[in-house]
Parts: C-alpha cells; structure tokens; sequence
C-alpha cells in the first residue's frame, strides 16, 4: 500500500525533501509493489462504465489532441442527457496509429490510486491529482513538453522511454510574464521505466516520452499543486484582512502626501508579519486545516451514528491536526476548514483518525477509555463538518 510512510520509504525520506524535492528528477528503479494499484482491466472497466468527457479522457498525437467524432459517437438518453459513447474498434485503431491514452483524476474513481494519491499528500503536504497514460506505439502523444507542477511517475505494465531536459525558465508557473524558450542540446537523461519504477520530475523540466520498446505501456503519473511566494504573499494579504490599513480605501485622489502615507502604513503591516520567523509554519498549518479535502456522505447514516463498535469512519482531509489546549483541558482538531475543540480525553480517538486509515467506533472507543456512544457523537459532530466520513456502514 502507497500510504505515506511507504512513499517516504520509496522516495527517500527527510533526504529527498532536503536534497531533490524541487531540485532535480529523480530515477528510483523497481521501487513500488504496483500488485492491485492499477490495471489494464481497471481502465477497460472505467472506460466502459464512465461518462468521460474530453479533456478528463482524451487521445492526443504529435502533441494534438485528436478530435472526440474520431473514436466516440455522441449518445442522448430519455431526459434527453447528452454524452460521448467511446467505439471500441475506432478507439482502438487510434490508439494502433500512434495516439496516446490519457486519463485525469483517476483518484476520483479508483480506491487504490486515490489511497496512494492521499499518501503522497501526507507525504509532500500539498494536493495531488492522478492520471493515467497509454501508448502503444513510438510516436510522441504529448510532444516535448514541461509541465507546471512536479510530478510522480509510476510505472505499471510495459516499458516507457523518457528524455530529460533541464527547465530553461527557473521554476515556470501557469500565470506567468512569459514562456519557457524551447531547450537546445541532447537530454540530460534517457531513461526507459520498467513495471515498478519511479520517477520524480520537478515542474519546468522539458520531457518527451514515447513507447518505443515494443510493448504497450501503462503508467500513473501523480501531479502535485505548486506552492509559491504569489501563493504565499497572496495568504498574508487574507490575514491583513483585520488591519485597518489595508481596509482603508487607496486615495487615489489625495495629496502626494495622503497617497505616501497610506503607502508607508500598507508596507508597515506587511513588514511586519513578513518578519515572523514562523510565518512559513503558520502558512503550512493553515493550508492544511483549510484544504477541503475529499468530501464523501456517510449514508445511509443522516441523522447521525448509532453507537455500533463495526461502524468504520475516516478522516476526509488528509492533511488535518490536533493540538492541545493545557490550560483548557481541551483539544483542538482542525481540518476541512473548520477547528473543533473536545475535552482533552478524546484525544486518542481523534489521534486514530489522523492515522487517515479507515478506524471503527469500538478502536476509537477503545484508545480514549470512552463509550461507544460518546465517540459515536463526536464523529458525528465531524461528519456534519465534511471532516470525516463511513467507510464502512456494519449493515
């Protein structure tokens, strides 16, 4: 199971976070169990039972996409719902032709790929997305191209050839002043991924990637969201928010000296959070409490929990934290945008939840000394605050 302890163990740990993360690819052979993460027969099912629109499911070519009448015909049902039937033998003969399979937020769908994508996130302490790709043949489906994100690579079945280049705009983002210019020179690395091995690519390096060694060739690449200084400095004007100097409208007709003052205040506030030296820390707590995470209903429980010990429950937002409160006597749980405060002997039936593996009412019970009844009604205080859903309804 990718959980984050395994990506830790895969990718490197502390040294990968300290060393590479950012900094440069990474090419890590034969370092992931991929038995039950990803199939062929998991797309085939996905393909056939989904209702895939481009560009969540789409053929691309030369780095193209290949136009959606070509392999799909359109399908309208009684309510008059209209949708994109995939035809197999059109679809095939595409994909024979040299276009490459793409398949995004595959996390959405699939337990195991969504189990790894959350464990990545753990990992890394940012948002993931999971995307499968297909290739059959030596033509490049994408292009040479970078991306605006790092990504994680996995290979599942078949080999895939990946040349590297260096960025050649340090860290690109999608908003940005201008474009990367096209790389010159040889790759710095021609690498071909087997079933098992993983790749780190940070965002801004140029790839190609072709199935050029005489198999089809199946692989996840799971993408990570950026966090950068815009990010940040765009976080710091929301906690300025209460200062009345940036509440104050600008003087856009006031003296010379009115507009210098009311500058001289903004700069003020803003120095002066900029010099905590925690600040970093107070900007990844909050996105981690704040990260929506992955909402999902607790039906066909709407009235809250019975208090049923097989009952399993999980925590929503993978990124959530509890804190003491001492003096109090309380702790603070906060995830999904909300904090909630318990007395302090909940605490270990909350710490089993930011396991983020799925826990029943009876363990959570269990490690507080408390009856089911009562965990029943804390979980169900989270679950109307999308922090936490049933797993498992021990019906």
């Amino acid at each position: 199971m990718l959980d984050a302890a395994s990506w830790a163990g895969r990718l490197g740990g502390d040294r990968f976070l300290a060393q590479t993360y950012h900094r440069s690819y990474a090419h890590f052979p034969r370092a992931a169990d991929t038995a039950g993460l990803f199939s062929w027969d998991d797309l085939n099912r996905i393909i056939a039972t989904q209702r895939l629109e481009p560009p969540r499911l789409r053929l691309s070519v030369d780095g193209e996409m290949v136009p959606l009448h070509r392999y799909a015909i359109p399908t309208t049902n009684r309510r008059a719902v209209t949708w994109s039937r995939i035809q197999p033998s059109d679809f095939h003969a595409q994909l024979r032709d040299g276009a490459s399979l793409a398949l995004d937020a595959v996390e959405k769908i699939h337990p195991a790929v969504g189990a790894a994508a959350e464990g990545l996130e753990r990992f890394l302490g940012t948002s993931v997305q999971a995307n499968v790709y297909a290739s059959w043949t030596e033509r490049e489906g994408f292009g040479r191209h970078w991306d605006d994100h790092d990504v994680v690579v996995v290979q599942l079945h078949g080999s895939k050839r990946w040349r590297l280049w260096e960025m050649t705009r340090e860290a690109p983002t999608f908003r940005d002043v201008e474009s990367p210019e096209e790389p010159e020179g040889d790759p710095v690395a021609d690498l071909v991924l087997s079933p098992g091995d993983v790749l780190y690519l940070p965002r801004g390096w140029w790839h190609a990637v072709t199935a050029d060694q005489g198999t089809e060739s199946l692989h996840l690449t799971f993408g990570t969201v950026p966090h950068t200084g815009a990010d940040l400095m765009l976080w710091v004007v929301d906690q300025l928010r209460a200062s009345l100097a940036l509440r104050r409208d600008i003087p856009c007709f006031g003296s010379p000296a009115e507009q210098s003052a009311f500058i001289d205040a903004v700069r003020r506030e803003v120095a002066d959070m900029m010099a905590d030296p925690r600040l970093v820390e107070r900007w990844a707590e909050s996105i981690d409490t704040t990260d929506p995470g992955h909402a999902i209903p607790s039906l066909p429980y709407v009235d809250g929990l019975p208090a049923r010990r097989e009952i399993a429950v999980k925590l929503t937002a993978p990124r959530g934290r509890l804190s003491a409160n001492r003096e109090e006597g309380t702790v603070t749980l906060s995830a999904a945008g909300t904090a909630w405060d318990f007395a302090e002997s909940a605490a270990p039936a909350l710490g089993t939840l930011l396991t983020n593996q799925p826990t029943t009412l009876g363990e959570m019970a269990d490690s507080a000394g408390l009856e089911v009844k009562e965990v029943a009604e804390l979980v169900s205080v989270l679950i109307d605050g999308h922090a936490v859903a049933v797993v498992g309804t021990a019906l």
